[in-house]
């Protein structure tokens, strides 16, 4: 503020404008350095503060060229120097340079950052819902924890302030710019009427105050250009990461061919008469031979990838390699539990080398498990093998295929969150876990989605929620004796009591190994070990597993009503009509000792399609299916419907725990048909 009212001597403003200077300098370098905008998030302040900054110089410079621009050094020897040198000789070139460098910086650089930063402001806030719900979704699958989720919200927060505050800032820019222009008119009228009344004359006064004006502007607009160009190349930097350099030295190299033809193209303007021909077929042969360099490198990093890829020990080895880096036929015969295979287009998602983060997506797939619903699943190992299609990835439990789906390495799954088809060019599919259309785009359509406010999902979280889906649904086939021992050891680290009382004293492992994966086929967890044996040990002599599974069921009431209910305490429902319970215990049988459901084929398919158009709309809302059956029903119908309906959950009204509600969302009655027939 004190540049704007207080005079400041010569010696003075040659040392701020040199800082000036430097400092723009400094914020260009560190423009090209950064590995992406948000790195110099202090961007906008900086340019408001350099702008005002200048502002200043500006009114300091030109009252000194108006109080003392007749003498010698009077404006600075900075303002004179820098005059002299860009005039040189000739003030009519001097000033038409000047124009131009003018005309460059408000005309080009300045309104094209302006219009950058603008777009890019309205297009971070379009694809603000987009990457909300992106957050939510990876935090809802268990890709990311609480304080990730929190993070990542953060960053995002800092990115749309960020790019609002540099669409505000490069309005300061421009104006800057525009005050340039009218101080240089100012310092020429000025100067000369100065000059005048001093006694010049005006050819003296014309020479001295175009220089001296011509100096001050040059030394105000080239920080100003500077800053202009930084401010441009921070903003254009929001879809690339790493140095600016190297991005675009490995960008525009990854084309040989394209070189090669660069490179024909200025041989042949070599051969145009008149042209400098010995600089262009140099520039050519430069292109050809960096051509050249840039495909053998490619083809060692190719040949070294194929070697290491069949190296001994390598985990994603060959199946066509040597003999003795083949398992040995004994080892095949002992199947690993789970195996997922990728095609050898899907072989970057492991790759380190690549960021590869599927193996740290099934990691803490793992720990999600074993947390949610109390069982450490076996490790899954992954391998890519030339046996399935390049795309395609299975999901392999003791040798038979458990699932199946199709991905992309190089492109991204884009979804509709209201279950419509996404509105973006790509390959048609289908969401593996809840059957939405899909699209799997390219990079370039990417941003142009998340502006239109859809999900995003990356190949690596597309195959993690499958599996995390279908290992929930399959987790009772997975579990056996070794996982629920190894959960006996830990609980008997605590409490060996209860774990000497009642296995193998009033139950085996093996029944209950039978009694958990009960409880798991249904999702319910086991975390809660202890009040499963303490129900064990609570009914001494009973052998009937069923039995023991719906009373386990009950003590765990609170665990099963919180995972169904919402935030509201509240669990939506489908009923049984009375009529339609009392037809369901009539068809009730006997198959090898279990109690089985057999309802009439009208009966089951109403059953059947109610529960399933249910499904289909809650499973949009994120809402789960529950119907609730007598007790006496319970098991056999859900046994029955399981089967159609995977996602449905059965519990009794016991199962309710004290606290929640029900609230029915519908009522399954007898077909009409079954109606008239009790009447008639």
């Amino acid at each position: 503020m004190a540049l704007l009212i207080l005079p400041v001597p010569p010696f003075l403003l040659d040392a701020l404008l040199g800082l000036n200077l430097a400092a723009s300098v400094l914020l260009l370098l560190v423009s090209l350095r950064v590995r992406e905008a948000l790195t110099l998030s202090v961007f906008p302040s900086l340019l408001l503060l350099l702008t005002l900054f200048r502002l200043g110089l500006n009114i300091a410079t030109t009252r000194l060229v108006l109080l003392n621009g007749g003498q010698e050094g009077g404006a600075g020897h900075v303002v004179e120097s820098i005059g002299k040198f860009a005039v040189g000789g000739n003030i009519v070139i001097g000033a038409v340079v000047f124009c131009i460098l003018l005309v460059v910086n408000f005309m080009v650089i300045t309104k094209g950052s302006g219009r950058i930063s603008e777009v890019a402001a309205r297009f971070t806030l379009d694809a603000l819902p987009g990457k909300q719900m992106s957050i939510d979704a990876d935090l809802q699958a268990g890709l990311i924890d609480e304080s990730g989720a929190k993070a990542r919200r953060a960053r995002l927060e800092q990115e749309t302030e960020f790019f609002g505050a540099m669409d505000g800032a490069s309005k300061f820019v421009r104006g800057d710019a525009v005050a340039g222009l009218i101080i240089t008119g100012i310092n020429i009228a000025g100067g000369l009427v100065s000059g005048l009344a001093g006694g010049m004359s005006l050819l003296q006064a014309s020479k001295t105050y175009t220089i001296l004006t011509i100096g001050d502007g040059l030394v105000s607009q080239i920080p100003a250009l500077l800053i202009s160009t930084a401010a441009g190349i921070l903003v254009t930097r929001a879809g690339t990461s790493g140095e600016l350099g190297a991005a675009m030295g490995g960008q525009l190299l990854s084309e040989p061919k394209a070189i090669y033809v660069a490179a024909g193209m200025l041989g042949l303007m070599a051969l145009v008469p008149g042209m400098p021909t010995v600089i262009f077929l140099g520039m050519a042969g430069g292109a050809a031979a960096l051509a050249k360099r840039t495909i053998t490198k490619k083809e060692k990093a190719e040949a070294a990838a194929a070697k290491a890829k069949t190296m001994p020990g390598n985990p994603h080895a060959s199946p066509n390699a040597a003999p003795e880096k083949q398992k040995r036929i004994q080892d095949t015969l002992l199947e690993e539990q789970l195996v997922l295979q990728l095609g050898l287009g899907l072989s970057q998602l492991i790759d380190a080398r690549r960021n590869g983060e599927l193996p740290g997506r099934l990691i803490a797939l793992r720990r999600r498990l074993a947390e949610e619903l109390g069982v450490i699943t076996p490790v899954i190992t992954v391998e890519d093998t030339e046996k399935i299609d390049a795309s395609t990835y299975r999901l392999m439990l003791r040798g038979a295929e458990l699932l199946s789906g199709k991905a992309f390495a190089d492109r991204w799954m884009v979804l509709d969150p209201t279950g419509r088809e996404p509105g973006v060019e790509g390959v048609p599919a289908k969401d593996p876990t809840f059957g939405l259309p899909a699209r799997w785009v390219t990079n370039e359509l990417k941003a142009k989605a998340q502006r239109q406010g859809l999900t995003v999902v990356d190949p690596a979280s597309v195959v993690t929620t499958h599996i995390d889906e279908v290992i929930r649904r399959h987790l009772h086939e997975i579990v056996g004796r070794q996982e629920i021992q190894e959960l006996l050891t830990l609980l008997g680290k605590e409490n060996p009591k209860i774990v000497e009382e009642v296995v193998p004293q009033m139950i085996s492992l093996g029944e209950l190994s039978m009694i958990m994966r009960g409880l798991l086929r249904e999702g319910i967890s086991v975390r809660d070990i202890r009040t499963i044996l303490e129900t064990v040990a609570e009914h001494p002599g009973k052998k009937d597993i069923n039995f023991l599974i719906e009373q386990c069921r009950r003590r765990l009431s609170r665990q099963i009503s919180g995972r169904l209910a919402g935030t509201d305490r509240r669990i939506p429902v489908v009923t049984l009509d009375r009529e339609l319970e009392t037809a369901l215990r009539s068809s009730l049988g006997i198959s090898d000792g279990e109690t089985t459901l057999a309802p009439a084929i009208d009966i089951a398919r109403k059953v059947v399609d109610t529960l399933q158009e249910r499904a289909a709309v809650q499973t949009t809302e994120g809402i789960p299916l529950v119907v609730v059956a007598p007790s006496d029903l319970r098991r056999p119908f859900f046994e029955f419907v399981s089967r159609f309906v995977p996602e449905v959950n059965v519990v009794t009204p016991r199962e309710i725990a004290s606290g929640f509600t029900v609230e029915p969302m519908t009522t399954i009655a007898l077909p009409a048909r079954n109606l008239q027939r009790k009447s008639a």
